[in-house]
């Protein structure tokens, strides 16, 4: 299907909106703007005192923290499970954290107005904010203690889960060293381990696109890390659709 006869995105592809009710939808959806947000746009920078709240639909949305050398480290993944800016509802009003786009895709805007005044109501988005809230923190503190324990192999193989399972096929456009600033290592690390999982048939990396080809050896090559996080989000927000393996394409291997 061609880019331009793709369907527009509905609310509904964000898991969060899509299980609310028909009364609170009522409230939010037509204040809800849909934006096509590119690879690499800052949707808030370290201090920005935040304004509206993003749900991605088919993007995904990276939270990196950057040091005054300019190095920087993600802390989590936002994709069309969740939400972001939840400082706007936590009373903190901004962050020390970036969230800037890692996947290309599309999500709807809301006034951060809008969501505090829902969920200052104390109703069902006040629970369920609370509730991605928490998975969030989950994964934010597993990540830590995934980049502080395991190997880069270990850590991408995490990443490229995480990653994949925020999206609708098995295949990321993604360049190495994107990947390593995500990462918070040296570009060299990750070209090893992309070629490692490379000959063992476990992706096929060319030119910034990666596909995974054998999802289930790469569960098993990573730590438990990404399990931890998945039962977690799977135990708080069991309303969102469980990530199910995509089919194997294998279309040959490329030189790295």
């Amino acid at each position: 299907m061609s880019r331009a006869s793709t369907p527009t995105p509905t609310p509904d592809q964000n898991h969060l909106l899509a299980v609310l009710s028909d009364e609170v939808k009522e409230r939010i959806y037509p204040h809800l703007e849909l934006l096509d947000v590119p690879l690499g746009k800052f949707l808030y920078e370290s201090g920005d005192t935040m304004r509206h709240a993003f749900f991605p639909t088919d993007c995904i949305v990276s939270l990196l923290y950057v040091m005054e050398s300019g190095a920087s480290g993600e802390i989590s993944v936002v994709g069309n499970e969740g939400v972001v800016g939840i400082a706007l509802f936590m009373g903190g009003e901004s962050t020390p954290s970036r969230a800037i786009v890692q996947s290309a895709g599309k999500g709807f805007q809301l006034a951060g107005q809008r969501l505090k005044d829902e969920f200052n109501r104390n109703g069902e988005m006040h629970q369920l904010m609370l509730r991605y809230t928490q998975s969030l923190m989950t994964q934010m503190a597993q990540t830590a203690v995934c980049n502080r324990h395991h190997s880069i192999d270990q850590q991408l193989c995490r990443w490229l889960l995480m990653s994949l399972d925020r999206l609708s096929d098995n295949n990321l456009t993604m360049t190495q060293e994107l990947i390593a600033n995500m990462l918070g290592v040296r570009r060299e690390g990750v070209t090893e381990a992309a070629g490692k999982l490379q000959r063992q048939g476990v992706i096929e990396y060319h030119r910034g696109h990666v596909t995974v080809l054998d999802r289930p050896r790469l569960e098993k090559i990573c730590c438990e890390c990404y399990e931890v996080v998945r039962k977690e989000t799977d135990r708080l927000l069991h309303y969102i659709p469980s990530s199910k393996s995509p089919k194997v394409s294998r279309t040959g291997g490329r030189g790295l």
